[in-house]
């Protein structure tokens, strides 16, 4: 375990690590090179405080590069670049000034380069060192002292009807054959449950601890196709206290949806694990995208669609959920709109068959997701899904 920032400095990059990946960038470059072997040469006399403004200048305008334009199209270099001079600027923060309220600081600018820059390969002890600086920063961040939270208790099983095939505990060559190459929706059973996270996860405080002072994207309104939705960066714990703690019930429903959590928060991935059934069919392990799906009862994903395959595994809470195949997508009235696309206009809960008659001639599947099974849901197939408890939920999506 490391816990001095001394041995943290030991993981910082050399230049020649870096050095292939800024060739085309020369002030990154220049920047970079005189931080890398700051850190590297026992912090050179007197240059602190030039190289940290460059560095913090790095910073801004690496920002500002990322906001210029759609995310998706942003440089992957940009972006690596991004996540380098935060790791950089954060230790130059450190040597400023130690206090708590710098480490907190810390820990938002740590926050800022995994949620807006690429820390995937950036050099050889990059994860070492997010992940060391992770505990050396959560140990002494400032901590608010508030009642424990929850611990949820696990959701009774139900008999419900449910309208896929159902396979329990598949083999691989079971799970090919009769779910991934016939393009079958299939609710598998008795999957997940040797994942440590079933029973750690409905401990809350066990989350506060691990995640905790993250800042994650979440979503505000019970629905992200509705015109009151927005999205806002915050800490986990703040997230957690005011979803789950004991508030006055008049809360606004905040979703945690579709976030990269364990990319973020390698201590979390610990308690899961990639199903065989993505990598027995997927090219590898790196090509399966996992989300997590965290949130009160009442959220809501409206009925839409994804590109890829998609095994979406219950930890805690249950979940309603509405299918369609992909050959009634003409039928089930998509936004006009690029960014809801994939996203139907109708409330599958309550089809209003007059506004859209075409859903008259629609079959739905519907089926309860209950802690311990996974769905597994072909391309293009579409689904609408309520939470209906407090519910975590791991999705797997590959090609």
């Amino acid at each position: 375990m490391v816990d001095s920032i001394e041995q943290i400095f030991k993981l910082l990059p050399r230049f020649e690590d870096i050095e292939e990946l800024l060739q085309n960038e020369a002030e990154a470059r220049y920047i970079l090179k005189r931080a890398a072997d700051y850190f590297q040469n026992s912090h050179l006399n007197g240059e602190e405080e030039e190289i940290s403004y460059l560095v913090r200048g790095l910073v801004d305008k690496t920002w500002e590069r990322i906001h210029s334009g759609h995310f998706s199209s942003v440089p992957v270099t940009v972006r690596k670049i991004y996540a380098l001079a935060c790791y950089f600027k954060i230790f130059f923060l450190l040597l400023e000034d130690p206090s708590l309220e710098q480490i907190e600081l810390c820990g938002s600018v740590l926050d800022e380069a995994q949620l807006l820059g690429c820390t995937d390969k950036l050099y050889g002890k990059a994860n070492e060192l997010k992940e060391a600086l992770m505990m050396y920063l959560d140990k002494d961040a400032i901590k608010f002292t508030r009642d424990p939270l929850p611990i949820l208790a696990p959701v009774e099983r139900r008999i419900a009807d449910c309208d896929v095939p159902q396979l329990d505990a598949p083999s691989i060559t079971e799970f090919r054959t009769k779910c991934y190459e016939k393009l079958q929706p299939t609710l598998l059973l008795n999957t997940i449950n040797h994942w440590p996270a079933l029973t750690k996860w409905r401990d809350l405080n066990y989350l506060l601890k691990v995640a905790g002072n993250r800042t994650v994207p979440i979503e505000i309104g019970s629905n992200y196709a509705s015109d009151e939705w927005s999205q806002q960066l915050v800490k986990l714990r703040d997230f957690l206290y005011r979803q789950f703690g004991q508030g006055d019930g008049d809360q606004e429903i905040e979703y945690l949806a579709q976030h990269e959590l364990f990319a973020q928060i390698p201590a979390l991935k610990a308690d899961i694990c990639v199903p065989d059934y993505c990598t027995g069919t997927a090219s590898n392990e790196a090509d399966v995208d996992i989300k997590a799906w965290l949130g009160p009862r009442h959220t809501i994903s409206p009925m839409h669609y994804d590109p890829k395959h998609n095994l979406l595994c219950q930890v805690f809470g249950s979940k309603s959920i509405i299918l369609a195949s992909c050959a009634d997508t003409e039928n089930l009235y998509p936004h006009e709109s690029e960014f809801l696309n994939n996203t139907s206009q109708i409330d599958a809960a309550e089809p209003d068959f007059e506004r859209f008659p075409l859903l008259k001639g629609v079959r739905f599947y519907k089926l309860l997701l209950q802690p311990g099974d996974c769905l597994y849901l072909p391309p293009k197939w579409w689904h609408y899904v309520r939470s209906e408890t407090a519910s975590f939920s791991v999705s797997f999506w590959w090609e």
